[in-house]
């Protein structure tokens, strides 16, 4: 019984403070406030058990209930709230103070319970056994079972169903001599709030469906829950968009403005093209743009999700955007943490691309770090040229040129630039290579869609609102990037 609730009250913690990450970004700050915020409404939980002298057994049997349906159906809540409402960090934070309160209450209610029945040390020591045991299954459940093959809303729900059965079973096995009949109310209560949860778990669809209306401009067509991320592609008249985590990626109509000004320049001053390494990319489009040089031998595709990498040679819609690029003889899929694959291999590469999401929290921001940029360094062949997406400099400016200081801090000459991508705005890069060099002033020899001889002279000039701004590099113990990205798109959003 103490495992199931232990189990379950973690999993409710981890689907809040992964939910609040999708939808406000900053990972590790959502999950430090939400497990903070959580722990102490645990032991707001625990005082408050102290005020209940009578009907413990009942009183615990609807503690139980009142957790499950407030936790099981938390997920969904917030999702849903989040499109409706102006005031999401209110319902947020007042669902996860609320569901710890909850939690709280239950394990000092069975203790005081089961007091009679076990020795002191006995309980003590077989309650925070389980306890404890119950948090590293909840935790070690949630990451490879849950999240990945049930998702956030439905993991919730599950466990919601979970705790309501444990409530349900305790009608039985903590059987009040005081008031027996009284039992029967709970177990009653019990069966419509796993009814409750049942069909809210029959109908989690029509929730994500809910809000995922609220979230996306277009018509979704597909959503996957891989182990990383959320994936979503959209439609909106004759284009689509694909969508992470809630972030836009790109949209099907302007794309190939990005990934031209992204890939073509690094290629037209690169000594050689022979041997291409991508970092991110897994749709596939940066791929489409480099297979069209002649000279492209190997393409290798570092992209942490397998599932983006497999939909961007499954799905029609990504497989005619990026022209079958991804099924190229040359193209080698590598998925893997590109902090970690980029210290192991040992080939070197002509040309670097690094096609990363924008650094919104931690685990992204090491991917644009001073240390990040020394294992690229490593790996770029003698003549060899890094191109690196580098957020918007107009509306993050600081962060753009915290990016372009870090590559430099690295040892590598940089040039910045940027190009209007209209479902983005003004976006930038980084090119860089060992030593000065000119930057490109004429169209690349391949055939694009955008980039004629004055489009690519414009790329590198930059009006006073973006020019360079003094500030610190990116570094793994201070993460300053992160900081300046979230400021500054705050502001925007």
């Amino acid at each position: 019984m103490v495992l199931v609730i232990a189990t379950a009250g973690l999993v409710y913690e981890l689907c809040m403070a992964a939910v609040a990450s999708y939808l406000l970004g900053d990972s590790v700050r959502q999950f430090s406030l939400i497990i903070g915020v959580y722990l102490s409404a645990l032991g707001l939980g625990a005082y408050l058990s102290s005020f209940v002298d009578r009907h413990l057994e009942l009183r615990f049997v609807d503690v139980e209930l009142c957790a499950a349906l407030v936790g099981g159906f938390s997920a969904p809540l917030l999702f849903v709230a989040h499109g409706l409402t102006t005031s999401f960090h209110l319902v947020l934070y007042a669902t996860v103070l609320l569901v710890g309160v909850l939690v709280g209450l239950e394990l000092p209610l069975l203790m005081r319970i089961l007091r009679d029945k076990l020795e002191f040390k006995q309980l003590v020591a077989r309650s925070l056994t389980f306890d404890y045991a119950g948090a590293l299954l909840g935790s070690v459940g949630f990451s490879l079972v849950l999240l990945p093959y049930l998702g956030l809303t439905r993991a919730s729900l599950v466990c919601g169903l979970l705790n309501a059965l444990v409530a349900l079973a305790s009608t039985w096995v903590l059987r009040s001599d005081e008031n027996p009949r009284a039992m029967i109310g709970g177990r009653v209560r019990a069966l419509v709030v796993c009814a409750l949860l049942g069909l809210g778990l029959a109908g989690s669809g029509r929730f994500v469906e809910l809000s995922e209306r609220y979230l996306y401009s277009g018509r979704v067509v597909h959503t996957e829950q891989s182990r990383y991320q959320r994936i979503v592609l959209t439609e909106r008249g004759d284009s689509f968009q694909l969508y992470l985590n809630g972030n836009l990626q790109f949209s099907s109509d302007d794309e190939h403005r990005y990934h031209e000004a992204l890939v073509h320049p690094a290629l037209q001053i690169s000594e050689r093209r022979a041997r291409v390494l991508i970092g991110g990319g897994g749709d596939g489009l940066a791929v489409r743009e480099i297979l069209k040089w002649p000279g492209v031998e190997r393409v290798v595709v570092v992209d942490l999700d397998p599932a983006m990498t497999r939909l961007g040679t499954s799905d029609p819609r990504l497989r005619h955007a990026n022209e079958g690029a991804l099924s190229d003889a040359r193209v080698q899929i590598d998925n893997g943490d590109a902090f970690i694959r980029f210290g192991e291999l040992k080939a070197h590469f002509d040309v670097i691309v690094l096609d990363f999401p924008d650094p919104s929290n931690y685990s992204l921001g090491k991917l644009y770090s001073v240390e990040m940029y020394r294992k690229v360094e490593r790996l770029l062949a003698p003549g060899g040229t890094l191109v690196v997406q580098s957020t918007s400099p107009f509306f993050a400016r600081k962060a753009f040129w915290c990016i372009e200081k870090t590559i430099a801090q690295a040892g590598l000459s940089t040039a910045a630039y940027h190009v209007f991508v209209p479902s983005f705005g003004d976006w930038g890069f980084v090119l860089a290579k060992r030593g000065a060099f000119a930057v490109p002033t004429s169209k690349p020899q391949v055939l694009v869609r955008y980039l004629d001889d004055r489009a690519t002279r414009s790329l590198f000039a930059f009006p006073d609102d973006m020019s360079p701004l003094p500030v610190s590099e990116n570094r793994l113990e201070t993460q300053a990037l992160v900081s300046y990205y979230l400021d500054e798109w705050e502001r925007w959003n």
